[in-house]
């Protein structure tokens, strides 16, 4: 499946999968590592969903996902599917990758080191001036791309710097590819396209929703090599990007700000749990040069069938599926270790999980952690 050309038709049935009802990107990959091929693993869909209660699973028609790529054609973007070879190895390589990645510009910056900059949207003017700075100079001395959602304040200054350096810039935008959000980031966004690339897990034409934010963050952080906070407040969608950029096992940076100003708090709270304290763009180098030696090995897509079956095909009994279901609770926790209190084995463990979450009695969790619902 990996670091392969695909069909037209294949890559229509792997959309198809992910627009599945419950399936989300861990259980897309588990299915395609099983079955090598998205359209056999929808055929085995409604057959996973019944053995867990449900009768009835809606797939995505074939003619529905031809019309969201017709869309992207009309807009001169095209779809990258994990596995094929334009998509990014280092987003690739997180657990919840997007099986299915909408990009408008130029698909070769994402093949780029990434360097992801962001922070407050009411950024104050020197919290702007200094992630423009940063951006500029990272982007026309290290040859990495620079990141952001282009959302106010930080994540415009960064986008401009990196253009202004004369270097290659991403936007990850939480709606649909073709939705520019702010609406005064227009220009922008044009420029972006010229330099860079504008990428998307949702279908063209959908607004972005605050739930959308948080998935948008992990594709910031999955892009990148590190992450650098400028300004952030106490509860916002900077942390959470940093967060994600931990358990991503990526580099965390952030630039001090004075203790007095809210939108400090934030980055001033990294440094004292561990982040790397940035002053200017050198200290930027000096944490990822190390990294860099080592990104390319850290970014590998995993392959599948490495002789260990991802999921068992037989129908596990119904003592194993109580097992299984006893371990759950709202509360998260991790499958490795469901797999270690049930004494089952992972692919019968995964294959219950599986069953559950199509039948929507189970919700995915960052850190392959699951939860009952």
């Amino acid at each position: 499946m990996y670091n392969e050309p695909i069909s037209s038709n294949e890559r229509r049935d792997r959309l198809r999968l992910i627009r599945t009802e419950s399936i989300g990107p861990v259980t897309w990959r588990e299915l395609m590592d099983h079955f090598g091929s998205a359209g056999d693993a929808i055929d085995a869909l409604p057959d996973f969903a019944g053995r867990a209660g449900k009768r009835n699973i809606t797939i995505t028609s074939a003619a529905d996902a031809d019309g969201e790529l017709a869309r992207l054609a009309e807009l001169d973007a095209w779809a990258v599917t994990l596995g094929e070879p334009d998509y990014p190895a280092a987003l690739a390589a997180i657990d919840d990758a997007p099986p299915v990645l909408f990009v408008r510009g130029n698909v070769e910056a994402l093949s780029k080191t990434g360097i992801a900059i962001v922070g407050a949207r009411n950024a104050s003017a020197n919290g702007r001036r200094i992630a423009e700075l940063l951006a500029a100079e990272l982007a026309a001395n290290s040859g990495a791309a620079i990141i952001s959602g282009l959302a106010r304040g930080i994540d415009t200054a960064a986008h401009a710097g990196a253009i202004a350096g004369d270097g290659t810039t991403i936007a990850v935008m939480a709606g649909g590819i073709d939705i520019v959000y702010p609406p005064e980031n227009e220009d922008l966004y044009q420029n972006i396209i010229e330099t860079g690339a504008i990428v998307s897990e949702m279908p063209p034409g959908l607004n972005p929703l605050a739930r959308h934010f948080p998935r948008r963050n992990r594709i910031v952080s999955g892009l990148s090599l590190a992450v650098i906070v400028v300004e952030a407040a106490q509860r916002s969608g900077s942390l959470i990007t940093a967060r994600m950029a931990g358990e991503q096992g990526r580099a965390v940076l952030a630039v001090p700000g004075s203790p007095l100003d809210p939108r400090s708090f934030g980055a001033n709270h990294l440094i004292r749990e561990g982040a790397i304290l940035v002053r200017n763009a050198e200290d930027v180098f000096e944490a990822v040069r190390p990294m860099a030696t080592r990104a390319a090995p850290h970014a590998e897509t995993p392959s599948p069938r490495s002789g260990t079956p991802v999921l068992d095909l037989d129908s596990p009994g119904t003592d194993s599926r109580e097992t299984v279901i006893s371990c759950l609770s709202p509360e998260p926790v991790a499958v490795d270790e469901i797999v270690r209190r049930c004494q089952l084995t992972a692919p019968v463990v995964r294959t219950i999980l599986l069953e559950l979450e199509l039948a929507g009695r189970l919700e995915r969790h960052p850190g392959n952690r699951v939860a009952a619902c």
